[in-house]
């Protein structure tokens, strides 16, 4: 007989980014039996699924309510010939690559962290390098399955209800509990990224060139320096798979001379001060030199900010001047951003919680104690949305639920779905209750 489910636990819930913390019943279901038993007898507070934690405030919490942690649900299915395969939701990322990389198939879509499952990829519909051309990772589904609010199991496609679908894209967990997807991967001939790296001394500068951005490097992202003496000055990082017959040459070429600063997982924050931030700024701008065709590794270039919390606004074309009045106000505060990347959105996908909008987002890593610093994003999380921008709710902890309908028009329409599928509120979590959700 299998073993029972370990006994629900009360304990202590918190983002990645250590700023929020409440206590809730842990649960770990190990079947489906044992989930549906969960949603059958919640606590009175609600629940809330939980992957490995990686959201940055409360989206994965429920105070006084059931976290339900989904580890249990980690199954991987075969790859088919065209790439499809069946995931656990429970999966992590970096699972899945350890199994598809070898068999020469990646993920379509993946955040800055591999240490994200595939229940939380949908539930924040997250996006990567690649989404002017790619899209966000439920672009990519052809199918999810969802525990509703009675224990039932919802089957649903972008074909099959997708009302439910598109609603749980982006949902935050809403919507009820994913269990399992399938997604479509992308086959690649070798796991070597062949990475082009440029700096340039201002921001339309680089905002010019992404703008005009060659599909066929369908990976890029640029870091902006935020607090050296020339603000706005970027390092412009596109990439690509390699062939297989381009790795003997790359690997073999005589390397760069440039100078390496290593990434940090996590600065204590006595030490992100801006004078600090801005020295190691002025390192890591130095050490970028011009490079092209560089081999990388797909950790080196994919998943570089595990371990670090950020603020993520995105605003559409036209818009760019609210990305300058973000850089000056981090800067007139005086807040050690150690890290600033901007990257270009392509259209939204038909999710009316999705964060990504065609237009700008930029993404800034900073201390949570910063004095000050919730007055100066009260003031850019304004000036966000009346350009038409958003904030994104996978990385919030702070933001003024007044501003939600503004930053997502299409929340009624995501509510009246919701409404449909969990009319007692089983499914709650702190972020919910917070921004009124």
């Amino acid at each position: 007989m299998p073993d029972p489910p370990p006994t629900p636990t009360r304990r202590h819930f918190g983002g990645w980014g250590a700023s929020t913390s409440s206590v809730g019943i842990a649960h770990r279901p190990t079947d489906l039996s044992d989930l549906a038993s969960i949603i059958a007898s919640p606590s009175g507070r609600g629940a809330i699924a939980r992957g490995l934690g990686r959201s940055y405030g409360d989206q994965a919490a429920c105070a006084g309510g059931d976290v339900v942690e989904m580890a249990a649900f980690d199954r991987i299915g075969t790859i088919d010939a065209t790439g499809r395969v069946r995931v656990g939701a429970g999966t992590s990322i970096h699972a899945l690559l350890d199994v598809a990389v070898p068999a020469g198939w990646f993920v379509p879509v993946t955040p800055g962290t591999r240490q994200v499952t595939v229940g939380g990829a949908i539930a924040a519909d997250v996006h990567g390098k690649n989404h002017h051309v790619d899209g966000t990772f439920c672009a990519h589904l052809d199918e999810l399955q969802l525990l509703d609010a009675t224990g039932a199991t919802i089957v649903c496609s972008p074909e099959i209800r997708p009302d439910v679908f598109w609603a749980t894209a982006g949902g935050m967990g809403l919507t009820g509990i994913v269990t399992e997807a399938v997604i479509r991967l992308i086959p690649i001939e070798t796991s070597t990224m062949l990475v082009d790296t440029h700096r340039f001394d201002h921001l339309d500068e680089v905002v010019a060139v992404m703008a005009d951005d060659d599909p066929s490097m369908p990976y890029s992202v640029a870091w902006i320096d935020l607090l050296g003496r020339r603000r706005g000055r970027s390092v412009l990082t596109t990439g690509r798979f390699a062939a297989g017959h381009e790795v003997d040459a790359a690997h073999h070429r005589e390397p760069p001379r440039a100078r390496r600063v290593p990434m940090p997982p996590r600065f204590p924050d006595g030490l992100l001060r801006p004078a600090t931030v801005s020295v190691f700024n002025e390192a890591w701008f130095r050490a970028s030199s011009t490079r092209t065709a560089e081999p990388q590794s797909i950790a080196r270039f994919f998943h570089p900010l595990d371990g670090l919390l950020q603020w993520q606004i995105v605003v559409p074309m036209g818009a760019e001047s609210v990305l300058e009045t973000c850089m000056s106000a981090l800067a007139g505060g005086r807040v050690p951003c150690f890290l600033a990347v901007l990257k270009r959105f392509g259209p939204a996908n038909p999710a009316p919680m999705s964060f990504p909008l065609a237009g700008w987002t930029l993404a800034a890593d900073m201390p949570a104690a910063t004095p000050g610093l919730g007055a100066v994003l009260d003031r850019l999380d304004h000036a966000v949305a009346e350009a038409g921008g958003r904030v994104y709710l996978a990385k919030d902890g702070r933001l003024d639920p007044r501003l939600v309908p503004r930053m997502y028009p299409r929340l009624d329409e995501w509510r009246t779905v919701r409404e449909a599928l969990d009319p007692d509120r089983i499914f709650v979590s702190d972020l919910a209750r917070r921004l009124g959700l």
